[in-house]
């Protein structure tokens, strides 16, 4: 899944990254107001980082901003410690949940993942599709309670098509929730993994939908 982090301090920037990319996510990072809020207008993003103390733009005006515009992506927000003024006028702008600093890489992980799947509809960790469940904290795939073995790219396809089952789902937004901003469009990589996916997981659960894309459902033949 595809997360804008808005972070300007360097270091810390650079661990949440790190350790958001082990977790499984696609990360895109900036470090002031201005390029967050233009990036969080024109790219699709599935959750959004975002501290409040930024340069040329402060992080509270971003997200009021986003909101203004219709903007609906999940967004947690970096305050720091004991400054309720700041959560209040936070959640007074849309910020969906928030963590204080310091805290715990492992806590931002587990929060924007609760996030992304009260999104989606789905109040558990566990996402299900007929026999295939997917356990999001763990990352683990069973078809019937027999595990499934799959690569990280493999993950992030599936995890985005059961948080949008059935959803229509275009392979160019396959590729800009699962990949980076430089990954060639054109590729017929999205196919192969999609058909790489089925022969894994066995069961017929990811439709084609010719000249669309693919579609999960637990109907799909």
């Amino acid at each position: 899944m595809r997360i804008l982090l808005v972070e300007d301090e360097a270091a810390l920037a650079q661990r949440l990254r790190e350790a958001l990319v082990d977790a499984g996510f696609v990360v895109e990072p900036v470090a002031d107001g201005e390029e967050a809020l233009h990036l969080g207008k024109i790219e699709p993003y599935d959750a959004v980082v975002l501290d409040l103390g930024l340069p040329r733009m402060d992080g509270v005006s971003v997200l009021q901003r986003w909101r203004s515009a219709g903007i609906e992506t999940p967004v947690l927000v970096l305050t720091a410690r004991g400054r309720w003024p700041e959560k209040l006028a936070a959640f007074s702008a849309g910020a969906d949940d928030y963590v204080t600093k310091p805290f715990e890489v492992q806590e931002v992980i587990v929060r924007l993942r609760a996030l992304m799947r009260r999104a989606a509809g789905a109040p558990s960790a566990a996402i299900e599709c007929g026999p295939l469940r997917l356990d999001t904290t763990s990352g683990s795939v069973t078809v019937d309670g027999a595990p499934v073995r799959l690569t990280t790219h493999e993950l992030r396809i599936l995890e985005y098509l059961l948080h949008r089952r059935d959803r229509i789902v275009s392979r160019l937004d396959i590729i800009d929730h699962v990949y980076d901003r430089d990954f060639d469009r054109d590729s017929n990589v999205i196919d192969v993994l999609i058909g790489r996916i089925r022969r894994k997981i066995t069961v017929d659960v990811i439709e084609t939908i010719r000249g669309q894309g693919y579609r999960m459902s637990s109907k799909s033949r």
